[in-house]
């Protein structure tokens, strides 16, 4: 069990990693998507807000890779991965199904890692 959480923590450390330089570097070319999702993609770019994604998502996936504050970064790229989700569910379905998949590893890895999230989910916490 520990080499396949290991393996896809490995793998989804570095597509966050790699996507997130590629929103710098442009080494992967992708094509606009139709109709209002390039409409949408294009104000993001033209507004920075790809840069701020770009940087958490970069930020998210060494934590991964390197495997020292996994949990953080699992919640850094968790709302990344529900923007995408529903940007996929609503305006470009054809991208879904790799969404939803990605998802299901980060939904994987958040289990695996359940002790570390144990007191997020602490009913009337205290503060020091």
């Amino acid at each position: 069990m520990k080499i396949v959480t290991t393996g896809i923590r490995l793998i989804l450390g570095l597509v966050f990693f790699v996507f997130g330089l590629n929103i710098f570097i442009h080494f992967i070319a992708t094509p606009a998507p139709p109709g209002d999702a390039s409409t949408l993609l294009l104000l993001m770019f033209a507004h920075g807000w790809f840069k701020v994604i770009g940087t958490l998502e970069v930020l998210g996936g060494a934590l991964l890779l390197s495997g020292r504050f996994v949990p953080l970064g699992l919640t850094i790229l968790g709302p990344i991965l529900l923007i995408i989700v529903l940007f996929h569910s609503t305006l470009a379905p054809a991208g879904l199904a790799f969404a939803l998949f990605w998802m299901l590893m980060e939904l994987y890895l958040i289990y695996a890692y359940k002790k570390s999230f144990e007191s997020v989910l602490q009913p009337n916490a205290k503060p020091f």
